[in-house]
């Protein structure tokens, strides 16, 4: 799995979690934390289908609120509600990102 996981990040631009179940979930929180420790700066995006994900986003916020995510600690979580807004999504904030920071140190690869 973790080799899996591995390869997936290193050939990814971005993530994004379409509605899913638990592996999707697990995923998606994954690249969070990545993104929380400073491992990575690739755009994530949650595509809200339907509202698919709006209790994992009342969550975030509920932890943010508390101070469970520290703003020091923050990353920005992209949101998509449509379809159709996934990819100009994406498309903006990868062009913000420097090539040197959507690569995933080598000494952090090795702890995956």
């Amino acid at each position: 799995m973790h080799e899996r996981k591995r390869k997936m990040f290193e050939m990814a631009d971005a993530f994004v979690a379409m509605p899913g179940g638990i592996g999707t979930l697990e995923e998606i929180v994954e690249q969070m934390t990545w993104a929380q420790l400073g491992r990575h700066k690739k755009p994530i995006l949650i595509a809200n289908i339907e509202n698919f994900w709006q209790p994992l986003c009342a969550l975030l916020d509920h932890m943010k609120a508390l101070d469970f995510i520290r703003k020091d600690l923050d990353f920005d979580l992209l949101i998509a509600d449509r379809v159709e807004d996934i990819l100009p999504m994406l498309q903006k904030a990868t062009a913000a990102i420097p090539e040197s920071a959507k690569k995933l140190a080598a000494e952090a690869a090795d702890k995956l």
